[in-house]
């Protein structure tokens, strides 16, 4: 039964206001193969259980084998670990991961799994520029290999962790061109417990692991407040690399250099401050996405492979973190393959799922970023 079964995992955690509307969404799925929906409801306090029980009368009489756990301790034990018991007890070779308070394309289950089976060892996302753990779809088998989910509860950003780890070892993305899940972000939802300043101490550490130790030197793009606390926020080591800080902001170049007060060392770095024609790849790009106001640092380099789907006219280059891929371009300019946002910071906005997402959507286009006339410039 278990190389035939799709495992549709849902953690649980006081969701009543979205769960009749998320497990409708199973209801609808046009999948014909067999599935399996997997809950795990984390201490709920309010009528999630309930409505849990009288959805699964309606889905297994549709055909949908409903698995139940959970505990009704005094509180919960973590998203993380909810999405470990969910998956410890279904039986499915396939895991598709959805949050209680998101809804599903009716699509989303077949169109996810004919990808999977062409890519084993990827995860698996839906149209938008960011990889959302929600939209995530993968084997069992390779879930085994990299996971489970950090158990560190409230605060710890398990999927980011997770995807780490899943890059480390190998693994690929692989998105499919549709918008496959209506996204909340609202004032409730569990990414609000995770602190920004955890997010950004992550994203660096695994900037310099990843991508810092092929580099000899690099370029900071952004001479501004968060291109000044990327480089505090980099090891001693990686600090001696950046060779200068490049903008579009002629007050900011005008300034000449950056000079790192902090600094331990004597004479203390003097960090030049070019205009971005003037200045050399490699280069590590710092925005600060409108929707979250969470600063994302983004290593660039000219690309050593194409990436998939990437054309080939012109400088083409390839963004190399934080994970979450997809396509965008600057008017008149070359097309950009990145690697955007990422699990716990979201950047895909409120809209009509069933309405495709527009194709121009990059880290580096003005819809991205505040500031837009600073891209003026650039958009000549």
């Amino acid at each position: 039964m278990r190389h035939h079964t799709r495992s549709i995992i849902l953690p649980v955690h006081n969701a009543e206001p979205w769960l009749d509307e998320c497990l409708r969404s199973v209801l609808q799925q046009d999948f014909e193969g067999t599935m399996e929906l997997s809950v795990f409801n984390d201490a709920s306090k309010d009528k999630s259980g309930a409505i849990i029980e009288k959805w699964r009368v309606k889905l297994e009489d549709s055909g949908v084998h409903v698995i139940i756990g959970g505990h009704d301790s005094l509180s919960p034990r973590g998203v993380g670990y909810s999405k470990n018991q969910a998956v410890a007890q279904s039986s499915g070779s396939y895991l598709c991961f959805l949050d209680s308070d998101d809804v599903m394309m009716p699509q989303r289950v077949r169109l996810q799994h004919q990808a999977a089976v062409q890519h084993p060892s990827s995860v698996f996302t839906a149209n938008g520029p960011t990889v959302i753990m929600p939209t995530w779809f993968c084997s069992r088998a390779w879930f085994s290999h990299v996971g489970p989910f950090d158990e560190g509860g409230q605060g710890v950003p398990e999927d980011l962790l997770f995807f780490y780890e899943h890059l480390r070892k190998g693994g690929g993305v692989v998105r499919v061109d549709q918008s496959l899940l209506l996204y909340r972000y609202h004032p409730r939802a569990a990414t609000h417990s995770v602190l920004e300043t955890t997010i950004w101490t992550h994203r660096v550490r695994f900037l310099e692991e990843q991508a810092l130790p092929r580099w000899a030197a690099f370029t900071i793009w952004n001479a501004g407040k968060q291109g000044r606390r990327l480089y505090r926020s980099l090891t001693a080591a990686s600090q001696r690399k950046v060779v200068a800080f490049c903008d579009v902001d002629e007050n900011k170049i005008r300034k000449g250099f950056y000079c790192h007060e902090d600094s331990q060392e004597r004479p203390k770095p003097r960090i030049p401050i070019l205009h971005f024609r003037a200045a050399r790849p490699p280069f590590v790009i710092c925005v600060k996405l409108v929707d979250t106001g969470h600063p994302q640092p983004l290593a660039l380099e000219e690309a050593p492979q194409w990436p998939p789907g990437a054309r080939r006219g012109g400088t083409e280059l390839y963004l190399l973190l934080p994970p979450g891929p997809h396509r965008g371009r600057l008017r008149g300019q070359p097309e950009v393959v990145a690697l955007a946002g990422g699990p716990g910071l979201p950047s895909l906005q409120l809209t009509d799922p069933r309405q495709p997402l527009p194709e121009a959507t990059c880290s580096l286009h003005p819809q991205c970023i505040p500031g837009q006339q600073e891209l003026c410039e650039l958009q000549a």
